[in-house]
Formats: structure tokens, sequence, C-alpha cells
């Protein structure tokens, strides 16, 4: 075929494809789904209050849909949402005191106890395996007495949670910003001393990426020495702590593979703040940024 005859063939030919493209409405054009497949290696969560203003059942079907195994920090009232679709939550809301009031002040200690003492039945009878605590705000105390102090509240929980094989996990905050200054554990080193302290199996640390690369930096290097004392990780874009992907500093295929790798089982749960404006589509990338 001539030069001159192939290119005026494929003009026709290009001409025609057009024509056909705009002559179909956008309902008849075929729509192909690209399932999502999980390679297996990361147990994927996400929490709940990044997600509050879709119902729960919703963002059920969504976890579902992309192969999680868990929406986490739940009440108990909201437990049975997820095990009647086949999911769990992978660590529950603890005491009603929150986050500022926690185990380093004395004068909460009878309020957690009751609390903790009711909910780590209830979530084994349930198969929830993990409830978060929180050791307090400083409010003018050394950090050495808020440790004694919170070893102090937390012995008799934890022979209660022994008895049930449920953890009791504080999660590591920062203290410099975003809504938890003050908080009193706010460095590794010092969830892991408490950890020591109080000798029990069932006592770990939620390590929030976001809110220890803020404190502390280094973070593959601190997961790696005190992978032991980890149970559960939260994960965060830096600055902002908004969408894991390009836009910030962390790169969380690396973080993954070194949690992988160190032979962590538990649960990464998604804890970003969504900017756009279908957050499920946040939550979708940021399964996928950690899926190794």
């Amino acid at each position: 075929m001539k030069r001159r005859k192939l290119i005026k063939n494929s003009v026709l030919a290009a001409s025609a494809i057009a024509v056909a493209s705009t002559s179909c409405s956008p309902k008849d054009t075929p729509v192909v789904e690209v399932p999502f497949s999980l390679k297996g290696k990361v147990k994927h969560s996400a929490c709940r209050w990044c997600y509050s203003k879709i119902p729960l059942e919703q963002l059920a079907e969504t976890a579902q849909e992309l192969g999680m195994k868990s929406i986490e920090l739940l009440s108990p009232n909201e437990w049975d949402i997820m095990i009647k679709r086949g999911l769990t939550c992978a660590i529950s809301n603890g005491s009603e005191l929150g986050i500022e009031k926690g185990f380093n002040d004395l004068n909460n200690h009878a309020k957690l106890l009751a609390d903790y003492t009711d909910l780590i039945p209830r979530a084994a009878d349930k198969g929830i395996s993990q409830i978060i605590c929180f050791s307090g705000n400083r409010n003018g105390m050394s950090d050495e007495l808020g440790l004694e102090n919170c070893a102090v509240g937390l012995d008799p929980i934890m022979k209660i949670a022994e008895r049930y094989n449920v953890k009791i996990v504080m999660e590591l905050l920062n203290s410099k910003s975003g809504g938890h200054v003050d908080y009193m554990c706010d460095h590794t080193e010092w969830g892991v001393n408490l950890a020591r302290k109080l000798g029990s199996t069932e006592f770990k640390l939620l390590y929030d990426i976001y809110h220890m690369q803020v404190m502390e930096g280094n973070v593959i290097d601190t997961i790696k020495k005190n992978k032991t004392y980890i149970s559960h990780f939260h994960t965060g874009g830096v600055p902002g702590r908004n969408e894991i992907n390009e836009t910030q500093e962390l790169n969380y295929k690396a973080i993954m593979r070194a949690i992988h790798e160190g032979g962590f089982d538990g649960y990464v749960a998604q804890e970003f703040i969504p900017t756009r404006q279908d957050p499920l589509e946040s939550l979708r990338e940021g399964v996928k940024i950690c899926d190794i």
C-alpha cells in the first residue's frame, strides 16, 4: 500500500471511531471494573472517626470490597455491625475518659478500672483482641511520676487482660501539635519503659507513624528496635495528617516493608484526615500504598 493511501485509510478509520464514540451515550458505554486485589502481607484496618460522615454500614461495605479486615476505634454497640459482615474491630475504644484523662493521674484509676473491667470480657466474647488506652496529659507532672502512676493503675487491669487474652494498648501521640499538646506518652522510649515495668505480655504500644514522625523521626529504625512492644500501627501524612501519598515526606512503602520484614502480624490502620470530596477514594489509595 502506498504511503498516501495508507494515511487516507488511517484517517477514515479514526473518523469512524470518533463518530461511533460520540453516537453512544455515557450510559451505553461499557465500564470495565478492575478488581481490587490485596497481596495478603498486611492486615488492613481504618479508623472510624476519619470517616464519621459516612454511615458505618457503608464504610464496612467499602472495607469488604477492598479486602480489608477491620474498621476500628468503635464502641461496643458498634462491634456487631462489623462482625455480621465478616469483619472485626482490630482495636476497640477504651474508657470514656478519653485521651487527656489517663492512667498517669491517680484520681482516674477507679473509673479506669471499672471501665476496663467491664470492657475486657465483653471484647473477648466478641473476638476483639485489643482495647486502646492512654497515658493522659502531663498537667505539670514529671514523666517519671507519670510512668509510676500508669504502672500502678494498669497493674490490676493487666491481670484481667491476661485472663481473657485481650491486649491493652497505649497509643503514642505527639505532644507538639494536632490536638494532643501536653500528652505524656509522646516518645517510644517512655512507652517501652512502661511496658518493661509492667512486664505483661498483654500490654503493648500503638505506634502512630504520623505522631512519632513529628516527635522523633527515624521511624523505620525505631520500629525495628522496639518491635517486641508494638502490636498496632496507625498511618497519617506528614505534614498535615492528610493523605499518605507523594504529597508528604514519609515513604510508606518502605515503612510497610520494614514492618513486615520484622515479623509483624497485627493490623495497620489508616488514620489520616481525607481531603478529597469522596473520602473513600482517599481510603482506597491509602490501602493500596500500604499493601506490599
